[in-house]
């Protein structure tokens, strides 16, 4: 009969393996090994203070009934699951995994980078289905005119902070998508905007124009368990660290399907 201990610390090994990259049998399955595994490559497993509960805009380890898990996104999904523990209840155990020694990342180039708008869209309200513009009048400190965050009325409005007036993403990493066999449609991203030909990665911590409209970039517009279950199986998987790019829009005016996207440092 297999330990379910035995059984556990597998599947934590699985899912460490799956984070960096290695093959399968790399991780040591004993507690203080696997913790000189991760030392070894400048690594450290944190625990959080509330499992049940904890969510963040990326990768993190879950422990459940049957085993462990890698959850992904806010709210979170599982993105690795080798034991199919994350259908078990809430996480009786959660830890991120982080550098030893914090380093600032390298600047990014982005000014005087170009690129273009291929599709526009707005959702009234939370959870339902966006509908594509050919242009949209871009509202300074809101969003798009008619669109669900623009009226404080999207699923994550209550949380407040920055860069939540206006998403984009790349139609090349829709593109991509597809190529592995998930097919979603430009506006069925819920993203606002579609563009293509630029870095969107490039424009968090910098101000860029969509048209006539100054945005700032924020922070990645990661996927999340909620995406997931409005379009379908493994786009949560599928859309990590491209998913796109949360921005507020510093001035009014209208944005266009056509329309020019400049990086302005």
């Amino acid at each position: 009969m297999t330990d379910p201990h035995h059984a556990a610390e597998r599947t934590l090994a699985r899912c460490l393996e799956h984070l960096l990259g290695e093959e399968e049998g790399a991780a040591p399955l004993e507690t203080d090994a696997l913790g000189e595994w991760l030392a070894a490559r400048g690594l450290v497993r944190v625990p959080v203070a509330d499992p049940g509960s904890f969510s963040m805009a990326g990768s993190f380890l879950a422990r459940f009934e049957h085993g462990w898990a890698v959850l992904f996104g806010i709210p979170p999904g599982p993105l690795f699951d080798p034991a199919g523990a994350a259908a078990g209840g809430a996480a009786l155990e959660a830890a991120v995994i982080a550098p030893l020694e914090l380093r600032a990342p390298a600047p990014l180039e982005a000014e005087g980078a170009t690129g273009s708008v291929e599709a526009i869209a707005i959702a009234p309200e939370a959870r339902s289905p966006m509908r594509a513009l050919e242009q949209a009048r871009a509202i300074a400190g809101a969003g798009l005119e008619g669109d669900r965050y623009a009226a404080g009325a999207g699923t994550f409005s209550e949380r407040g902070g920055s860069g939540r007036d206006i998403t984009l993403v790349d139609g090349a990493a829709l593109d991509a998508l597809r190529g592995e066999g998930v097919v979603l449609g430009p506006i069925e991203s819920r993203r606002n905007l579609v563009v293509r030909g630029i870095d969107l990665d490039a424009l968090i911590g910098r101000r860029f124009r969509v048209g006539a409209v100054e945005c700032r970039g924020a922070r990645r517009c990661e996927p999340c368990a909620h995406l997931e279950r409005l379009t379908r199986p493994g786009v949560l998987r599928g859309l990590v660290h491209r998913g796109g790019l949360r921005a507020d829009v510093l001035s009014d005016g209208v944005i266009s399907v056509g329309d020019e996207v400049v990086a302005l440092g």
